[in-house]
């Protein structure tokens, strides 16, 4: 997830990518740092494409099951996330709430 960035470096591998969620903390890491910052990627100079492999459904869910850690980490990014919107859906109805 580009959300689960965990340092700058990280982030600056992505230069040129557009939309990226990012962290308070780093965005100030990298507002700090004044140096260059050349482009990455580039969609006139895509380069490789990974092999693609057919794969359906049920074999996508079977390989997911089979790996421990990425069952776990989705669940826990999926909570998390649940948990950062209904803080952001509660800290807007109180703003709301305030000014009405």
């Amino acid at each position: 997830m580009a959300a689960s960035f965990r340092n700058t470096g990280e982030v600056e591998a992505l230069a040129g990518c557009d939309r990226l969620t990012i962290a308070p903390a780093l965005l100030e890491a990298l507002d700090a740092d004044h140096g260059e910052l050349p482009r990455r990627l580039s969609p006139e100079a895509p380069g490789e494409a990974e092999a693609r492999f057919a794969v359906d459904e049920a074999a996508f869910r079977w390989a997911l099951n089979e790996d421990a850690m990425a069952t776990e980490k989705l669940a826990e990014g999926i909570r998390r996330f649940a948990a950062d919107q209904r803080r952001l859906e509660a800290l807007l109805a109180a703003r709301l709430d305030a000014r009405g």
